[in-house]
């Protein structure tokens, strides 16, 4: 029996060609699940095989757990203070092991071991082809379509297969057996069934890397591809940045006659492809992206991280896109939120905004239209600013002397004062739910309590746009929030089904 046990640890090793060690453990795993069909619970076995002589033995065996833990798997645990009693030196997640008789090789049943060993085979060769494969730091994954099913396409490159999701294919792409395919590695998992190497042909990472190939002088430094924003199968944009005065980077991306840009082009079923020049003036990065619509004028909102965009009525169409997909791109290969509108609209922003701090002015340094004009045309727009800007500064103002400079730099500050005790005050108000909502800042829940809106229940009960409203939030941005503020609802509702 022993030499059986050798025989047929060698025979599989050179069928399979893989290591003698791995096919041993394979046989123990298979004798330590037969002996455990002989108990009634759920016990641990192990078998240890000599690898010189084929003799092998069993044992039954208890992991050591704290006392206090006390046992969630009687079958297989014991608490330390019943282990101590057996085996005094013995610690935590320590073993304490009993001999049992051992199942003889041919009462396993053939099939039964064939399948236990030939899989432990199985996954030694695929975590070896695997490791192979990974060595090689390759982030483009070029295969053959292996098969086609309902919830994407196996690619197979040697005897290494990845699962390309159809969420991660370009729409529209018909790709079938047979059919040559690139697409980029973004996740490797060696524990999922199957495939595991996880790619995607829509990715913006693939584009670069179509790029990185394609043109040597990104490899070589010279380049580099700054962001990517991509509608897979209809249009991307790429930003490149060029660290040789002497190498022009959108026409070296371009290629001669638009051989490299064609290429990527080609690879991804014809998908457009905006080259823009990266630049570390954000408005310019912005007006660049925009292209091909030409910018009238543009303001930059640091504290907001947006931007309102000024175009005239023939660049309005192409500045948005149809539907919204040439400044949705720029949005996203920018970083930056933009906002398109075109001279009249941008003038009755403005206006509204001069109202806005008119009133603001008004109400709080307890002036009139006129001391509140002048401020604003000066380039005053906050009570901040009234309040600390350096004296010098405010005493070039021809229309006001030192007396009434003072004077509205003191009452400034008395109603930022004000403000701030009624802010602490809503705070302290607001329900402890509300509080404690995570992304909630003091000045949102400053802003919520002058609406009124004092609990989480009330901030739930908002429609998107009344929150837009209320604290000038970005639709996404109120919308997320609302969301969290009722999650509390669903809990309760799955919690009275169940």
């Amino acid at each position: 029996m022993n030499r059986e046990v050798l025989m047929l640890v060698e025979a599989i090793a050179r069928e399979k060609n893989v290591d003698r060690d791995v096919v041993f453990a394979a046989v123990e795993a298979a004798l330590a699940s037969a002996t455990k069909k002989l108990y009634s619970g759920d016990v641990d076995i192990r078998v240890s095989i000599n690898r010189e002589s084929g003799q092998y033995e069993t044992f039954r065996r208890w992991h050591v757990v704290p006392d206090e833990a006390g046992l969630q798997l009687p079958d297989q645990e014991i608490l330390l203070f019943e282990a101590k009693e057996q085996l005094p030196d013995i610690e935590v997640d320590d073993y304490i092991e009993e001999g049992v008789e051992s199942v003889p090789l041919g009462r396993i049943g053939a099939q039964a071991a064939k399948q236990v060993i030939l899989q432990k085979v199985r996954d030694a060769e695929r975590e070896m082809l695997l490791t192979d494969f990974l060595s090689r730091g390759e982030k483009i994954f070029v295969g053959t379509v292996k098969r086609v099913d309902k919830e994407g396409v196996i690619l197979e490159s040697g005897r290494v297969e990845a699962r390309l999701k159809r969420g991660e294919m370009i729409p529209k792409e018909n790709l079938r057996a047979g059919d040559r395919a690139r697409a980029f590695i973004y996740e490797v998992n060696a524990e999922l069934r199957g495939a595991p190497i996880l790619v995607s042909r829509s990715s913006p990472e693939f584009m670069v890397e179509l790029f990185r190939n394609e043109v040597p002088e990104i490899e070589q430094g010279l380049l580099e591809i700054k962001s990517c924003a991509r509608d897979a199968g209809s249009r991307a944009k790429i930003s490149v940045l060029s660290h040789d005065k002497r190498v022009d980077p959108i026409g070296t991306c371009v290629g001669v006659r638009g051989s490299r840009v064609n290429a990527v082009t080609t690879e991804l079923a014809g998908e457009r492809v905006d080259i823009v020049l990266w630049s570390e003036d954000p408005a310019q990065f912005v007006i660049g992206a925009l292209a091909p619509a030409n910018v009238s004028s543009i303001v930059v909102d640091e504290e907001k991280h947006a931007m309102d965009v000024v175009v005239d009525e023939e660049n309005l169409a192409i500045a948005i896109g149809r539907g919204g997909q040439n400044v949705r791109l720029a949005s996203e290969l920018t970083g930056w939120r933009i906002n398109i509108m075109d001279a009249n609209e941008s003038a009755q922003k403005q206006a509204n905004e001069v109202d806005s701090v008119r009133k603001l002015f008004i109400s709080k340094l307890d002036v009139d239209e006129e001391v509140a004009d002048i401020l604003i045309a000066e380039g005053f727009a906050s009570l901040e600013e009234v309040a600390y800007v350096p004296l010098a500064e405010m005493l070039e103002i021809e229309s006001f002397d030192e007396e009434t400079v003072n004077e509205l730099r003191a009452r400034a500050k008395d109603a930022l004062l004000t403000m701030e005790i009624v802010k602490e005050e809503n705070i302290e108000a607001a329900a402890q739910d509300l509080r404690d909502l995570q992304g909630l800042t003091p000045t949102l829940i400053d802003q919520l309590a002058q609406a009124n809106v004092h609990t989480r229940d009330d901030l739930a009960d908002l429609a998107v746009d009344e929150l837009v409203e209320i604290t000038g939030q970005s639709e996404d941005d109120a919308r997320a929030l609302i969301m969290l503020a009722r999650a509390h609802w669903f809990t309760a509702d799955e919690a009275e089904k169940a």
